[in-house]
């Protein structure tokens, strides 16, 4: 158990970010359990045989079986705009004392394959290559889904207050006003003050439930699995045979009903298998008419649907 100790100051500053760093080092753990992770089985399949073209000597030591990974492989992220190539510098640069504690801290030593003086640099070598082959070619659906998870969060801290959003997290996290709890993943159990430090939340799609920094010490945050990763590697139905659908065709509603959470643009093109182009007038017609809102979020703009909307389509049902 972790507990992060908040005080009301504290409880203003929690903030969201998005890390492609850490995506990458956690989605390790759906490749050596994909068990653990029925949503992402999609995913699996797909990029297990473009391993062959990765450090798989240096990937293989950056999870162990109990699905832990170091703390270098999760940086805490400014911002939602965070950059891969910024993060991999820093990687590359990590103190070798540091580099190897990390390691330790997981394998109770430095595996053999990252002994060298070298190891920080080859570690982002070999992430580098792994993002080229096995993540970038999703990352656009991926990063949708945390956005969207974000800006949801968003709401409820507007409409409910942070108490109720930091409780909705996940079931292994809660909290009581001033104490963050995370059950079931740290042992021994500590307790660890904010103390202006700020925490930060972090949305990721390779996490069960949630995950937190293995050493005393990192900055306070917390990787949470988002809403809406059922529909990440699945295209959105066609609503047969209702008025909904007869009224406003099979691809806007197929959209409507995917927007009930925001959406980029991006996003609902890979979920409705059309293009871009053609999706981006769909929603300039349904924006204009009232039936959606949108707000852009870091470097998209997220479409959800209007109450309007809301109306039309349970009526529709």
């Amino acid at each position: 158990m972790l507990e992060y100790l908040l005080s009301p100051r504290d409880l203003g500053q929690v903030r969201f970010g998005i890390s492609p760093l850490c995506e990458a080092g956690l989605s390790l753990k759906a490749l050596r359990q994909p068990g653990r992770f029925p949503l992402q089985l999609t995913w699996v399949r797909q990029v297990r045989a473009e391993l062959d073209h990765c450090d798989r000597d240096v990937l293989g030591v950056l999870v162990d079986d109990a699905l832990s990974t170091p703390d270098f492989l999760n940086p805490r992220p400014d911002t939602p705009l965070t950059d891969l190539a910024q993060e991999l510098a820093a990687l590359a640069a990590t103190p070798l004392r540091v580099f190897r504690r990390n390691l330790a801290a997981m394998h109770g030593e430095v595996p053999k394959v990252l002994a060298g003086q070298d190891g920080p640099r080859r570690v982002a070598g070999a992430l580098a290559d792994y993002w080229r082959v096995c993540i970038d070619p999703y990352w656009q659906r991926m990063r949708t889904v945390l956005e969207s998870d974000i800006a949801y969060r968003g709401k409820v801290i507007a409409d409910d207050g942070v108490q109720r959003m930091l409780n909705d997290l996940s079931p292994i996290v809660s909290f009581d006003g001033t104490r963050l709890t995370v059950t079931r993943i740290v042992h021994p159990d500590r307790s660890e003050r904010v103390a202006g430090r700020g925490l930060t939340l972090v949305p990721t799609t390779f996490t069960p439930d949630a995950s937190v920094p293995l050493e005393p010490g990192h900055p306070p945050m917390v990787l949470y699995a988002p809403r809406g990763q059922g529909t990440m590697w699945s295209t959105a139905p066609v609503p047969a045979g209702t008025d909904f659908a007869q009224l406003f065709g099979p691809v806007r509603a197929r959209l409507l009903m995917l927007l009930a959470d925001p959406w980029s643009t991006t996003g609902l093109s890979a979920a409705l298998a059309v293009t871009p182009s053609a999706v981006n007038q769909h929603l300039r017609l349904l924006h204009r008419t009232g039936l959606l809102m949108r707000r852009r979020y870091g470097r998209s703009v997220l479409y959800q649907r209007s109450s309007l909307a809301d109306s039309l389509l349970l009526g529709g049902h």
